[in-house]
C-alpha cells in the first residue's frame, strides 16, 4: 500500500469520525432543548417530552389533572384519588398509593409517573426508576404556597401553563378571601383533629400536617401544637388540652365515631363533648390540599365558628366554579 493510499485512507476516516462527534454532541442538544426539565420533590431534575399516558398517584395529583382537562391523559390513578368521582369510575386502579406494586404501574406501558410525595413502597420506586420510565414526586408541602406550588408544577408536567395559572389564580383568590374571614375572628375555637379512635386511645394531628394547617386556614386553634405530625394522646393530655370541637374524616366503616369519642372518660371532661361538637369532613376534600383545599377550609370555619357563619355562607369560592380545562 502506497502512503499516499494510506495518507487518504485516514484522513477519510478522520473527517467521518468527526462528523460522528458531530452528530453525537449535536443530538443531545435537540433533545434537551425539546425535553421539560421538572424539578422534583426528590431534588432531582427529570426530563420528560410530551407525555400522553400518565400514571396518576395521589388524590390530589388526579385532581389537578382534572380540573386542567387532561384527563384523557390518565391511564390510571391510585385508591386516593377519589374526586371527580369518575375517576376511579373510569380509569384503572393501581392500588393505594403507599403499597404500589411496581408491575401494576409498569404493565400499563406508562410514558410519566406523576405520584404525590410520599408514594411507595421505597422498592417500587427503585423498579420504575430502573425501568427508566421518568417519575416525578409532587411536592406536598401543607401551607397556601405550597398548593398553588403543587397546581403550577402539575400543569407545567402536563405541558398546560396558561390553564394551570388559570386554576392557581382562583385558589388564591380564595385564599385571600379566607384571610379576610381569619381577621374577623376574635376568639378562635380550639380543635384536635383524631386520626384515629381505637381501645379507646386517640391518635391526634399535630404540627406539620394537613389538619394542622387547615384548622389553621379555618380560623381555628390546633390543640394538637406541642408536637410535629401524629401521636398517641394520653388522657390527661385530652383533658388539659380542653378543644372546643374534635374534628376527623369520614373513611366510611373506618371512620371516627362520635359516640365512642365522647363516651371516653377523658373527652367527656372537654368543652367538646359537652356540647357535642363533632365534625366529620371527607378526608381528601379536608385534607388533600388540592384545589378545593379553600373551599373545604370555608366550610370548616362554618362549622366550628357561628360568628362567621353567615358571611362564610354567602362566598362562593371560584375554585369550585372556574373553567381553566382549555
Amino acid at each position: 500500500m502506497s502512503c499516499g493510499l494510506a495518507s487518504s485512507r485516514s484522513k477519510l476516516f478522520l473527517a467521518i469520525h468527526c462528523v460522528a462527534i458531530s452528530c453525537t454532541l449535536a443530538l443531545p442538544a435537540r433533545a434537551v432543548a425539546e425535553d421539560v426539565i421538572i424539578h422534583d420533590a426528590r431534588g432531582r431534575d427529570v426530563a420528560i417530552g410530551h407525555p400522553t399516558r400518565i400514571v396518576s398517584i395521589g388524590g390530589a395529583v388526579t385532581e389537578i389533572l382534572y380540573a386542567l382537562g387532561v384527563e384523557h391523559r390518565i391511564v390510571a390513578v391510585d385508591t386516593t384519588s377519589l374526586y371527580p368521582p369518575k375517576a376511579m369510575a373510569d380509569k384503572p386502579n393501581v392500588g393505594y398509593m403507599r403499597q404500589l406494586s411496581a408491575e401494576g404501574v409498569l404493565g400499563l406501558n406508562p410514558q410519566l409517573v406523576l405520584a404525590i410525595a410520599g408514594a411507595g413502597p421505597k422498592e417500587t420506586i427503585e423498579v420504575i426508576d430502573a425501568a427508566k420510565v421518568p417519575l416525578i414526586m409532587v411536592p406536598e408541602n401543607f401551607t397556601e404556597s405550597g398548593m398553588l406550588e403543587k397546581i403550577r408544577l402539575v400543569a407545567r408536567v402536563a405541558g398546560v401553563e396558561q390553564r394551570g395559572e388559570c386554576l392557581a389564580s382562583a385558589v388564591s383568590g380564595d385564599l385571600d378571601w379566607l384571610r379576610t374571614i381569619r381577621a374577623k375572628v376574635k376568639s378562635p375555637p380550639r380543635v384536635m383533629f383524631v386520626m384515629s379512635f381505637l381501645d379507646g386511645r386517640a391518635m391526634v394531628a399535630g404540627r406539620k400536617t394537613a389538619a394542622d394547617e387547615i384548622i389553621r386556614l379555618a380560623g381555628a386553634v390546633n390543640v394538637g401544637d406541642s408536637f410535629d405530625g401524629y401521636k398517641m394522646m394520653n388522657d390527661e393530655a385530652i383533658v388539659a388540652a380542653r378543644p372546643d370541637h374534635v374534628l376527623s374524616m369520614e373513611r366510611g366503616k373506618d371512620s371516627v365515631q362520635s359516640d365512642a369519642v365522647f363516651a371516653s372518660p377523658a373527652f367527656a371532661l372537654t368543652p367538646a363533648a359537652k356540647s357535642k361538637s363533632f365534625v366529620a369532613m371527607d378526608g381528601l376534600y379536608l385534607l388533600g390540599f388540592g384545589p378545593r383545599t379553600a373551599a373545604a377550609a370555608r366550610d370548616l370555619a362554618m362549622k366550628l365558628n357561628p360568628a362567621v357563619a353567615a358571611e362564610a355562607a354567602s362566598f362562593q369560592p371560584a375554585s369550585l366554579t372556574v373553567n381553566c380545562r382549555q
